[in-house]
């Protein structure tokens, strides 16, 4: 005679790839990078952590895995329009995904096993790049230009200490008292623009996007 089925206790839901993955970005995202174990990873999905082997090979695979579900989060370049309008929203689109995974910065081009949305992504990129009339080698180098600021400022962004406006204040002030007249234009930055109500420091990102777009222009060879 089958057990019968406490009504009470809620079915556990199967493990799989797709589980496994989005449970170790959870991971990544709330305790850093180099917390993410099996044995962590098993705690976090509540199964002994030898179970995670029928679903991932090792770290690396779950690295590889995770860095790919970052990649299926950015917006990819729209096939008609304005090129520099959709290098822009998928520029955009990469910082915020970048601020949400504080980790992925330093592992999304280290992988050397790119999943799906990894090559979807870079090819997506690429295209929308070679039909708006960038040569192959301009290509490589928009393609590197534009992603070199995306996640040199998202690792800057993510490392400043600072993080609201009374923290900018007391180190603005400590800053002011140790210059003491000797550095005037840092004085004056910090005084007249970075301490000014409504400052934010990620403002400074579209800014630097922009000017990076504009430059490529004057590069471009129109189809």
């Amino acid at each position: 005679m089958a057990a019968e089925t406490d009504p009470g206790t809620k079915p556990r839901t199967p493990l799989s790839r797709e589980r496994v993955l989005r449970a170790a970005i959870v991971v990544a995202d709330t305790s850093g990078i180099d917390s993410l174990s099996m044995r962590n990873l098993g705690q976090k999905l509540q199964v002994e952590a030898m179970s995670l082997y029928n679903h991932v090979a090792n770290k690396d695979d779950i690295l590889d895995g995770i860095v790919d579900l970052v990649f299926s989060e950015i917006e990819l370049p729209a096939d008609r329009g304005d090129w520099k309008s959709a290098m822009r929203k998928r520029a955009i689109s990469a910082h915020k995904a970048l601020l949400r995974h504080p980790w992925a910065p330093s592992l999304m081009q280290s992988r050397t096993k790119p999943g799906p949305a990894t090559l979807r992504h870079h090819d997506s990129v690429l295209g929308s790049l070679r039909k708006a009339g960038f040569t192959l080698v301009m290509a490589a180098h928009a393609f590197s230009a534009i992603d070199g600021y995306v996640y040199g400022f998202a690792l800057q962004q993510i490392n400043i200490p600072l993080q609201s406006k009374e923290q900018v204040a007391e180190v603005g002030d400590n800053i002011l008292r140790q210059l003491a007249g000797e550095y005037p234009y840092l004085a004056e930055m910090i005084t007249e623009h970075a301490m000014n109500p409504g400052y934010d420091y990620a403002d400074e990102f579209e800014f630097g996007l922009d000017l990076i777009l504009d430059g490529l222009e004057r590069v471009r060879e129109p189809a």
